[in-house]
């Protein structure tokens, strides 16, 4: 079979990339990707298995020479930006080994149940304030005037930022999150670039506050940890911006394209409605049916056999997540939203040491948030199909209009 057509910034990409990863699952063997220098998986079964297999590297930095580190930088021309080279492209996700597990041990022991146990009732104070001030709209972009307000704040307050400054940081983490995706330009570097001194900056000034006054909030216990020699200032400023990224964008896509499915598959938010109880099973649907983080990449640090071919150290493996989700091999009627799905072995949180940390509160913020939609609105309709944004990395609308019913 000849290797389809592959072309992830096209509009029919953003509208259905659906269709492509089918056809990238039916090659034999995995396909090459050359814009990225990647072996792209599409099986559910071998995205998995890279995703676990501890041999399989998220950076290879620290096998490389400084020399082959800075050729590689140039190569993806991610060179010549001092703080995204020092915040970003080094920090907990980007890291391997004793760093990386040192670090997640940190911030993984302050995402307790418990902890996101007690922000529900600070998210749903929120969600319920934002839906007040909408009350004399029929219609609105569920988007940006509702979604995008919402895992901002919530993580911002779990951090310990002031509400009013939530904004600047959805801005800065979507300039700096863009730059990850194909067919970036050197604007988009400088744009990138340009955010992350502002949100280092930002931060410096928040540390040093924490520092002064600490209070019950994430930053204060991470400059306890940099004082006692835990995390180094770096490492605490890059991990605060990689939880306010990751707390921001994806759990924004995916409350729009979930909305999105209810919206499309009337029948399964007629069950949601109904029986308010399949709101977690709902949620995982949301996760798997349109993954908002739907590439990632690894390394392989050893000759080792994926998808029926032997592959030598060094390669660069894509992980489709997006595809993954959607194998008809691991999932009955894998393109139908269906809200009773279990069990749901999707991967749209990863997999091994990279196992996404933030799960349990971005789930959280769905719970609470189709549970009061349906509680508050009679009846929720599309206005008009949404545009979804481009590109390899994320997946989400830009905008939903949707149109409301009171009860």
């Amino acid at each position: 079979m000849h290797a389809p057509a592959f072309d992830p910034l096209s509009e029919s990409f953003a509208r259905n990339p659906y269709a492509a990863y089918a056809q990238l699952r039916d090659l034999t063997e995995p396909f090459y990707y050359a814009d990225v220098d990647s072996w792209m998986l599409t099986k559910a079964a071998d995205v998995e298995a890279v995703a676990l297999n501890k041999t399989m590297l998220r950076s290879r930095d620290h096998l490389l020479s400084e020399a082959d580190r800075k050729a590689e930088q140039r190569k993806m021309n991610w060179h010549d930006m001092p703080h995204h080279e020092r915040f970003v492209q080094t920090n907990l996700l980007e890291s391997e080994g004793e760093t990386h597990a040192r670090l997640r041990k940190l911030v993984f022991r302050e995402f307790t149940a418990a902890m996101i146990a007690r922000q529900r009732a600070t998210i749903q104070a929120f969600v319920d304030h934002l839906l007040d001030e909408l009350n004399a709209c029929d219609t609105f972009d569920f988007v940006e005037d509702f979604a995008a307000h919402v895992p901002g704040h919530i993580i911002g307050r779990v951090i310990g930022v002031p509400d009013a400054d939530c904004p600047q940081l959805r801005i800065w983490s979507e300039q700096v999150v863009r730059f990850f995706n194909v067919g970036c330009d050197d604007t988009d570097k400088q744009v990138a670039e340009q955010a992350t001194k502002e949100f280092y900056e930002y931060l410096l000034t928040l540390v040093e506050a924490r520092r002064k006054a600490p209070a019950e909030d994430l930053m204060s216990r991470m400059v306890e940890h940099r004082d006692a020699g835990r995390m180094t200032e770096d490492e605490l400023v890059a991990t605060t911006m990689l939880i306010l990224m990751a707390g921001h964008g994806s759990t924004i896509d995916v409350l729009g394209s979930g909305m999105h499915a209810l919206l499309r598959f009337p029948d399964q938010h007629q069950k949601l409605r109904e029986d308010p109880g399949l709101i977690n099973l709902a949620v995982q649907e949301m996760f798997r049916f349109e993954s908002p983080l739907p590439y990632f990449h690894r390394f392989a640090t050893e000759e080792t056999e994926v998808g029926g071919r032997v592959f030598p150290a060094g390669t660069r493996f894509g992980l489709l997540y997006g595809a993954a989700n959607r194998d008809p091999a691991r999932f009955d009627n894998a393109d139908r939203f269906d809200v009773t799905r279990s069990p749901n072995r999707h991967i749209a949180f990863g997999g091994g040491t990279h196992f996404c940390l933030g799960n349990h509160l971005a789930r959280l913020d769905m719970d609470v948030i189709f549970t009061t939609l349906n509680q508050r609105f009679a009846c929720i309709e599309l206005v008009r199909e949404p545009i979804y944004k481009p590109g390899l990395s994320v997946r989400g609308p830009v905008s939903l209009d949707i149109a409301v019913r009171r009860r």
